[in-house]
């Protein structure tokens, strides 16, 4: 309950105010592929025709082996303002995602840097200029929002909610002075914070983590503004089956144990708290009838809070069905911590894509 109504309330009621798109600084959209040829056709041009004065768009061709290099050749007759990196596989020197990032941060010719991935589509020609109107004198970096696409099925739900309980947890911590993440599919902050901060060399052993684990060590409680317009999310497709999905969110569950200590306890006690109710709530069913009437009691005012304020968030970003569904989920989401959560502790972090 303390989460919900000091925490996430803060997403959920929360005002944001329109910024100031007269100061359109030049800005370098960042992109890693790595065989990625047919996102590259259905997504890239979304994003090189953006309506924006004066930007770049920077792909790293990481190592293909399709035609993504092909591709890219011929979009540059039609597009200048795109950039193409191609790196060459090193049998002895195999690099990861963080490399071909930093090679196109490098590359970038502006100070303001926009992530994103190939397989992920902007909703509209206006990402750019909307997650760029955040920037000012003391915001360095800017937590975008990128929803999967909705599809048939429990697991796309269940990866709908996960996703936007996800997007609620940290944009809420932004909005309380104590970003801890946020998601390279929808990113921004500054060359100049890249370099300050050495880039991703505390963590380069770790393929995960180029957006969580560099927002988590450079975010401060001034630094971090948030976009949450619906002009500004891009789109991308949930994983369709079970193991694919489960190969995700193990490397992306391996990354938390490498947070600050505050924010590892902050969430920890958050899912310490949630399998402690379900845990107790069940075995006091079991052993006490006398008490069923009290327990439902606070079962309806946690869930009715919960619909509330998760309706609330999910409004915002255009999820606000998956409420309905929250006590299914929020008991799947339980199993999915305890067997993930688990797992990514034990997890071997691994360098390469």
């Amino acid at each position: 309950m303390w989460y919900y109504l000091a925490c996430f309330a803060k997403l959920a009621f929360y005002k944001e105010q329109a910024a100031s798109t007269s100061n359109l600084a030049p800005v370098s959209i960042i992109i890693a592929a790595r065989n990625e040829f047919e996102n590259l056709q259905k997504n890239l041009i979304a994003i090189l025709e953006q309506d924006y004065p004066q930007f770049e768009v920077v792909v790293v061709n990481d190592c293909s082996w399709d035609n993504s290099q092909a591709f890219l050749e011929e979009l540059q007759s039609k597009y200048t303002h795109l950039k193409v990196s191609q790196l060459i596989e090193q049998e002895k020197y195999p690099t990861g995602k963080k490399f071909a990032l930093t090679i196109g941060i490098k590359a970038a010719s502006h100070n303001l840097l926009l992530f994103t991935d190939a397989d992920c589509m902007p909703t509209t020609n206006q990402w750019l200029k909307k997650m760029q109107s955040k920037f000012n004198n003391q915001t360095e970096i800017v937590l975008g929002f990128s929803p999967y696409r909705k599809q048939k099925g429990i697991l796309n739900k269940f990866i709908r909610f996960e996703t936007l309980l996800t997007a609620q947890f940290y944009f809420s911590a932004a909005l309380m002075k104590n970003a801890f993440m946020g998601v390279g599919r929808n990113l921004a902050y500054t060359k100049e914070l890249f370099f300050k901060h050495k880039g991703f060399a505390k963590h380069q052993h770790i393929l995960s983590g180029d957006d969580d684990l560099f927002v988590n060590q450079a975010a401060t409680s001034q630094n971090v503004s948030i976009q949450i317009h619906p002009d500004t999310f891009t789109l991308t497709d949930a994983k369709k089956t079970f193991s694919e999905w489960r190969r995700q969110k193990t490397r992306h569950m391996s990354t938390g144990k490498y947070y600050q200590t505050k924010h590892k306890r902050l969430l920890g006690t958050y899912y310490l708290s949630l399998f402690l109710y379900y845990s107790f709530t069940t075995a006091a069913l079991l052993l006490n009838f006398l008490m069923w009437p009290y327990i439902l009691g606070l079962f309806l005012i946690k869930w009715l809070t919960q619909t509330i304020i998760f309706y609330n968030s999910g409004k915002k970003l255009q999820s606000q069905s998956l409420a309905f569904g929250i006590l299914f989920y929020d008991i799947l989401y339980v199993l999915y911590i305890v067997i993930f959560g688990t797992t990514g502790l034990f997890t071997k972090n691994r360098k390469h894509w």
